[in-house]
């Protein structure tokens, strides 16, 4: 599809096919979660999506970070079908079949860490951090129940997960008692540090803070099974760490035996230009926790660790639907597409590109506070003061609603951050068509804002 065929509005959304949907999505769904704006997907090509009303929009979300490869790539399609001639379901933790046993090893194979791996499968994000929790502390045979978690971040909405989540009182109200023995500290977002310090003057306090704050005075470190984080922040506003920060985070647990999980299910897959987005920091985390871009849509999760630590007894973990021999195969073909189309290297290239425009416009927005991202995950914060960084909160609703009615599908992240996560096959023409609507759209809001 060319550069003039998209986006392509010939009705305005929520156009009446879109409103039809919309009334019986109201009758007959729980509505326990928000929609961003009506979007009523029909069909969905690589980065475009088509709704039923005919209207045709970019895809800057890739589905919440999912669609890595784009919407139906062949390749994964092919692998679908392929597998679904076979056998759709029989239970991987019961008995055994090889698409499961190839994808693990294909798992192992690009996860960091020169060590032997093991993987096990589950169907979901959440299911992942949960599983990983309970590798963490029975690697320790139940000594250590004290988990390390950090403030802004999303691990899930399942007991033990919500747990660990922490962007939004919403996400917990209601569900108390949660996990015991869990503990949050600050994470090190430095555009609005906690301590109103600046980088690298700090000399990584945040990291120091979590030792002389927490280990030695309250959170006994050898009771501490593991530390869980995001490598770049993702609900909590695409917020990315300085550069040596993980790698003293290792150097602490380390110091103390403490397990590190990296939570890779939004960061992941190739999301950042690399496979797992911790690389960046040149850290092997112990345990890793995958879903979201995995399977180009399919449930899966996966959680890929030390071989030693991935040691649970058996019958103690288990999952009926996890690893489906389906979503196995497109999580495999997923991989193979990465690696043949160099979609680590665009994901690169259009990270780049697309920063350096938002850097640019920076300099002539007073509503754009911080630009930030690696890859493919990036976020734009926006302010309504540039001085006090006031959030804008208003502003960001009235940007994505502007932006959907003229066929962007993009969506934000923390208070008032765009979030840019394109599916990895997006390109540069493609991508700069999306920044000069955003750009339009941004001096409206900031000339609304400012009178």
């Amino acid at each position: 599809m060319s550069k003039g065929d998209v986006p392509k509005i010939i009705v305005e959304p929520p156009g009446p096919k879109a409103k039809e949907i919309m009334m019986e999505d109201k009758r007959y769904l729980m509505q326990s979660f928000v929609r961003w704006y009506p979007l009523v997907l029909e069909s969905a090509k690589d980065c475009i999506l088509t709704d039923v009303d005919g209207n045709k929009y970019i895809d800057l979300n890739a589905g919440i970070a999912v669609i890595s490869v784009g919407h139906c790539h062949p390749k994964v399609i092919e692998a679908i079908k392929r597998q679904c001639d076979l056998f759709l379901h029989y239970s991987l933790t019961d008995f055994l079949y090889n698409p499961a046993v190839v994808l693990a090893k294909k798992l192992t194979e690009i996860a960091p860490g020169d060590f032997d791996k093991k993987v096990f499968f589950c169907n979901s994000g959440a299911e992942a951090v949960e599983g990983s929790l309970k590798v963490a502390r029975a690697y320790f045979k139940g000594s250590r129940p004290y988990i390390l978690a950090y403030i802004g971040a999303f691990h899930g909405r399942l007991f033990g997960s919500v747990a660990l989540t922490s962007s939004k009182p919403v996400q917990r109200k209601w569900f108390s008692p949660l996990l015991p023995c869990v503990e949050h500290v600050p994470y090190p977002y430095c555009y609005r540090c906690p301590w109103r310090q600046e980088y690298p003057e700090c000399n990584y306090w945040c990291v120091d803070f979590i030792e002389e704050y927490y280990l030695k005075k309250y959170v006994p470190p050898e009771e501490t099974s593991c530390i869980i984080f995001e490598p770049i922040l993702g609900e909590g506003g695409y917020v990315v760490p300085p550069r040596g920060y993980w790698s003293r985070i290792r150097k602490l647990c380390d110091k103390y035996g403490i397990l590190m999980i990296s939570d890779e299910i939004q960061a992941g897959m190739g999301r950042t230009g690399k496979w797992f987005a911790i690389e960046h920091w040149g850290v092997s985390p112990d345990l890793i926790a995958v879903a979201k871009g995995i399977a180009a849509g399919l449930p899966l999760g996966a959680i890929i660790g030390k071989a030693d630590i991935m040691n649970l007894p058996k019958g103690s973990h288990a999952s009926t639907f996890g690893g489906n021999p389906v979503s196995c195969a497109a999580a495999s073909a997923v991989i193979d597409v990465i690696k043949e189309e160099k979609l680590l290297e665009n994901a690169t290239k259009v990270g780049e590109y697309t920063i350096k425009r938002f850097k640019e416009m920076r300099e002539k927005m007073e509503i754009i506070g911080d630009v930030r991202g690696k890859g493919l995950m990036i976020g734009i914060e926006l302010v309504r003061n540039r001085k006090t960084k006031e959030p804008a909160v208003n502003e960001i609703r009235e940007f994505l609603m502007r932006c959907f009615k003229r066929g962007l599908a993009v969506i934000s992240a923390g208070k008032s951050t765009i979030r840019l996560a394109p599916p990895l096959t997006i390109t540069i023409e493609l991508m700069d068509t999306a920044i000069n609507i955003m750009e339009e759209v941004l001096k409206e809001v900031e000339r609304e804002m400012l009178q």
